[in-house]
């Protein structure tokens, strides 16, 4: 920067200023500030020309006066005619009186735009600098427009200055932000993508945020930048703090460039090329090195960018979820920051973690903290930290943790900030039902959760609960009781008394054969709690007193005194007159036969998905492409009875055996029979719940016109259908030229084969990527079923039409498996992701998998990608645990040579006994142990299941470490199968 000389001191200004700040008044202020504008504008209107000071001077007067609040509406012309000085404090004053005072709607726009484009082309790097300033700090449209083309050529000329260099990156960045339409793409980006080579660092520094957020847009322009990106990072890795002094912060190298070479790299999947991902791998393993090295200082601006970088790798790590070994060392990192003194550390780490859980590698690893985290929950100060701690229990929730982690939720719960009880109670709700085996446990915790904290549990739940009540015959009994005892607590919430009311009038006549619990004591308690309920909640009571007439005859006079009561035939509402007047009358005139048939047990609901896990992701905001990172924090489960979707060929998923109980008579004396029914006719649930004007329309019409709240459970499952467009019913002699269905199936998109086989030991991850659409899984399998979730996200700011999935098997193929979807919306929304539901059934062992084609309009642009979805024959494997003896016995008896593939190979990725064991526990087999005499080999054991046979599969890896190869062994019962399984098992390892 050039000298300031002598005479650029402007006194004139400092007595102004001191003049202001020595007002005793506002009034006082304002005089001083009307008199010197009166001076300022009367030299600026004089015949005499003022010279660059003069005119600087008084340009900085109005300036301050403009930043004190006061409206300026003079001075523009003059600040404009500095900018043509060749003094750097001049112009320097004009450019800042422009970038604060002058809109993109002056009349003076096109002269300041002249002078700018004078100092770029003028080729002095301090007026370049200046100009390049004022580009960025107004960034408005007429300025990208005029100036977008020209920046890139001044950042990428071989002769522009470092200082230069930086300023022009970050104003292309800005304007780039500002108004991304008027940035072309062209030769240019491929030589600024070679700054990250640049020796100034600072240059680096400001190519590196360019080029991220020009990657995030533009994948395939800037893809070159990942080995760049990398080779950088290794040189500011590998130093040494004295290395980079002019850029070495508190003994920290360069880490504001680490990090934003970091981010960059998470613009990407992990490199193809292997030498790049070993130097990167190197990069982070030394990054998680230095962690744990002692701090070569005690303060706090030495941790802080120590952690910056440190949290950045880890984010990385997490993008790529590709390195094992890396994920369970950034878990062990974190876990040492869950106890850390500094607030914002354990904020960071149960944050990082709870999308590490997500990680099939490390999923174990985060679990071995879980008494942290409870401690967390119970002692942590800050709201905001206590929320994460739940957002990670919720996380790291699977079948072996499950009630230990529901009932500690449920204890911070009564104690929880108001803000969060809501979410708390979804996610409660959702694991309680997720991870339910004994569903006598899931009845309790719904209970004990409506008990807590009754006014924050939507509707949802309860609806969830009766939904999965009324579909397993296994738990009604213990619901009808537990709720029953519930009841007699002198204070319930509503919520209770709805479920109480709900479940009692389907199943009180099983606990009616206590007398403790007989019909009459039954609608005592249920009507000692009507006066104190709401209007919704006394008409399903209405509802429930109708339906213990058809159970409990004896007491029907009792609930028609109550009907025909004045306080209910008179009834100021509407909707609960009418029913006691319907129901009065129904139970009046109608024969035992009829009122069975009307009033009988609800039948089960169509299984579909839950509304409450949907109510949790629209509490969280809404859908986003950034959520599809959500598909890896549901980790793999089994199904459960509240199944997500509708099941194959309307067949209930195989549901998980529930421990065998004691009979019903040990929990009440004995059931009463349901009175006996004509047809399987269903009580509506609208009006079990808000009802509908004419009673007898919902019950004794087989057709009835459907109505907003007909569907209040969210149950009513939508019949499947094929997502591809259905086929023309006539033939035609016109070619629609605008039609997407008659295209053509595209090629298998670049890296499909890749990441198809990262899948085969895995359920959940991204699955494709490209600059428009990110495809996300997310599945589980049982036996010979499965479910998979693809997520579709829309990555770009414009609309996706026509969008249209389609599911392609071969003949062979479609003899072997049956997949059924459920159709998508054909409108994607810019930044928005929609999701669709396969069903899997597995008929008989097969070879290939189902090609996903997707074809879809974009900015006027027809789309068609085609990927192999990873629908293999090993997710149908069942693990089986077998003895030494039992395994030798069995693989001597598969001895055919038509019954065993072998397959000896190049192992092409370290060989780690940690990660070996994860990839055949996943694989789907049992991983046993100490069977075979040989400790370094691995042994598995499993089932294949297909709708008309079970293949029992052994296999054996035997790995030498000394050559850097396997044997791999496999033996089934079936050849094909076999031979199936040794590929896809070989490419793992």
């Amino acid at each position: 920067m050039p000298a300031v000389s002598k005479g650029d001191g402007m006194r004139g200004l400092a007595v102004f200023i001191s003049d202001i700040r020595n007002c005793k008044s506002k009034e006082a202020e304002i005089k001083r500030i009307n008199k010197e504008l009166a001076n300022i504008r009367s030299k600026f209107k004089g015949d005499k020309a003022l010279d660059g000071y003069s005119k600087k001077k008084y340009v900085c007067k109005l300036l301050f006066i403009f930043l004190l609040g006061h409206d300026i509406d003079f001075g523009h012309m003059e600040a404009v005619n500095l900018l043509s000085s060749n003094r750097y404090t001049e112009k320097q004053i004009g450019y800042l009186f422009i970038s604060v005072l002058v809109n993109s709607n002056s009349e003076l726009i096109r002269l300041i735009n002249n002078a700018i484009k004078n100092d770029l082309a003028s080729r002095n790097p301090t007026f370049m600098g200046l100009a390049l300033h004022c580009i960025a700090n107004v960034g408005s449209r007429e300025m990208a427009e005029a100036f977008a083309g020209e920046i890139p050529k001044i950042l990428v000329a071989g002769d522009t200055m470092d200082s230069v260099k930086q300023s022009a990156a970050l104003c292309l960045l800005r304007l780039y932000r500002t108004s991304p339409d008027f940035v072309p793409m062209g030769d240019w980006t491929s030589r600024v993508v070679h700054l990250l080579n640049d020796q100034h660092l600072g240059v680096v520094t400001a190519a590196t945020s360019l080029i991220t957020t020009l990657a995030q847009k533009n994948p395939e322009e800037f893809k070159t930048s990942v080995s760049l990106a990398v080779s950088r990072l290794s040189r500011i890795v590998t130093s040494a703090s004295t290395d980079l002094q002019d850029y070495t912060y508190y003994f920290v190298p360069a880490p504001w460039l680490s990090v934003k070479l970091l981010r960059l790299l998470q613009c990407y999947p992990p490199p193809e090329d292997a030498a790049v991902r070993g130097r990167l791998t190197e990069c982070l393993e030394t990054i998680l090195n230095k962690a744990q090295e002692p701090p070569k200082s005690k303060k706090v601006q030495h941790s802080n960018a120590k952690n910056a970088v440190l949290f950045e790798a880890i984010s990385l790590i997490i993008h790529h979820d590709s390195e094992p070994n890396l994920l369970v060392r950034a878990c062990n990192q974190l876990g040492q920051f869950l106890q850390h003194r500094e607030t914002n550390l354990r904020y960071l780490a149960l944050e990082s973690m709870c999308t590490l859980a997500s990680s099939e590698f490390s999923h174990e690893a985060v679990k071995t903290h879980i008494e942290t985290v409870i401690n967390a929950l119970k002692t942590e100060r800050d709201v905001s930290v206590r929320q994460r701690a739940v957002d990670l229990l919720y996380a790291m929730c699977d079948r072996s943790n499950a009630q230990q982690i529901v009932a500690e939720m449920l204890n911070y719960l009564e104690t929880a900030d108001y803000s969060i009880r809501e979410e708390i109670v979804l996610k409660v709700a959702i694991l309680a039902e997720k991870y339910a085996v004994d569903y006598t446990w899931y009845v309790d915790t719904i209970l004990n959760l409506i008990r807590i904290a009754g006014d924050y549990v939507s509707e949802e739940v309860w609806y969830r609960v009766i939904q999965i009540v009324i579909n397993r015959d296994d738990v009604q009994g213990y619901a009808a009781k537990t709720v029953f005892e519930a009841l007699q607590a002198p204070a319930c919430h509503e919520n209770l008394v709805k479920v109480g009311g709900y479940i009692l009038g389907e199943f009180g006549n099983l606990i009616a054969g206590d007398p403790r619990s007989s019909p009459l004591i039954q609608f005592n308690l249920l009507h000692s709690k009507f006066h104190l309920c709401s209007v919704p909640t006394r008409a399903l009571l209405l509802s429930t007193y109708i339906k213990f007439v058809n159970l409990f005859p004896e007491i029907k006079t009792t609930i028609q005194d109550v009907l025909r009561s004045d306080s209910q035939l008179k009834n100021a509402d509407v909707e609960l007159q009418q029913r006691a007047v319907e129901y009065l009358r129904l139970s009046t005139i109608a024969s035992t036969d009829i009122l069975a048939t009307v009033l009988e047990e609800m039948p089960p609901f169509p299984e579909r998905e839950s509304s409450i896990l949907a109510k949790l992701k629209k509490k969280k905001g809404p859908g986003t492409v950034t959520d599809l990172e959500e598909i890896k924090k549901e980790r793999n489960s089994d199904v459960n009875g509240g199944a997500e979707c509708t099941p194959v060929n309307a067949s209930t998923v195989a549901l998980p055996d529930s421990p065998p109980q004691g009979s019903l008579a040990e929990l009440v004396t004995g059931p009463r029979p349901r009175p006996s029914r004509l047809n399987s006719s269903r009580l509506a649930i609208h009006n079990l719940q808000t009802g509908v004007p004419c009673l007898f329309k919902g019950f004794f019409t087989s057709e009835s016109t459907p109505s907003p709240s007909a569907d209040l459970l969210g149950l009513g499952a939508a019949p499947l259908t094929s997502s591809a467009p259905p086929p023309s019913s006539t033939g035609s002699l016109l070619v629609d030229v605008f039609s997407d269905s008659a295209s053509v199936v595209a090629p298998l998109a670049p890296g499909s084969e890749d990441n198809f086989a990262r899948f085969v030991c895995k359920n959940n991850g991204v699955l494709f990527e490209n600059q428009l659409l990110q495809i996300g899984l997310k599945s589980e399998f049982r036996q010979n079923l499965g479910r998979m979730f693809i997520f579709y996200g829309n990555k770009t700011s414009t609309q996706f039409l026509n969008f249209t999935p389609t599911l392609i098997c071969s003949d062979e193929l479609q003899s072997s498996l049956n997949l059924q979807t459920k159709p998508v919306d054909p409108t994607v929304d810019g930044g928005a992701q929609v999701q669709q539901v396969v069903n899997i059934e597995c008929i008989s062992d097969f070879m290939e998998a189902p090609i996903l084609n997707i074809q879809f309009r974009y900015g006027g642009t027809f789309q068609n990608i085609s990927v192999k979805l990873p629908i293999t024959l090993n997710k149908f494997f069942q693990p089986t645990e077998m003895a030494s003896q039992d395994f030798f016995q069995r693989w001597k008896q598969l001895s055919n040579p038509q019954q065993e593939m072998q397959n000896i190979f190049k192992a092409k990725h370290p060989m780690d006994t940690e990660i070996t064991k994860a990839k055949i526990i996943g694989f789907g087999s049992a991983l046993l142990e100490e069977v075979d005499p040989n400790p370094a080999n691995f042994v598995g054991a499993g089932i294949i299941h297909t709708k008309t046979t079970q293949i029992g599969c052994l296999l054996r890896l035997e790995p030498n470490l000394q050559a850097q190869m396997y044997r791999l062994t496999l033996r089934t019962s079936k050849e094909t199968v076999s031979q199936r399984l040794c590929e896809l098992l070989s490419e793992q390892f």
